[in-house]
């Protein structure tokens, strides 16, 4: 039993930041990778960032190389993407994963960057 819930998006001027939060249920957080995708309208959904479980290594987009932070804290069973510089590209919903033996996600939770 696997649940993810995200929550920290908003709307957002262009330059600012927000930080996305996911609490991640289940036995098997600590051992799963964990990522950030996201889907604007009418384009198909892209990795924002990952995070592993063996040794916390990172990868993240070329689009947001730079900007995006992606951690965990183990102890909070919980997932963050801290997006600084956010420009109006960046709107989308932003989707929580963990990747196990299947992949699970969250609902998502909506970022817009605009004026």
């Amino acid at each position: 039993q696997v649940q993810l819930v995200e929550s920290g998006g908003g709307l957002v001027q262009p330059g600012g930041s927000l930080r996305l939060s996911c609490v991640v249920s289940g036995t098997f957080f600590s051992v799963s990778t964990t990522g950030w995708y996201r889907q604007a309208p009418g384009k198909e959904r892209e990795l924002v960032a990952l995070i592993t479980s063996i040794g916390h290594n990172t990868n993240y987009a070329d689009s947001v190389k730079g900007r995006f932070t992606i951690s965990r804290d183990n102890t909070k069973n919980a997932v963050y993407l801290q997006m600084n510089s956010l420009k109006p590209e960046d709107t989308a919903v932003y989707y929580c994963s963990a990747h196990l033996i299947y992949d699970y996600w969250g609902q998502g939770t909506q970022v817009t960057v605009s004026s």
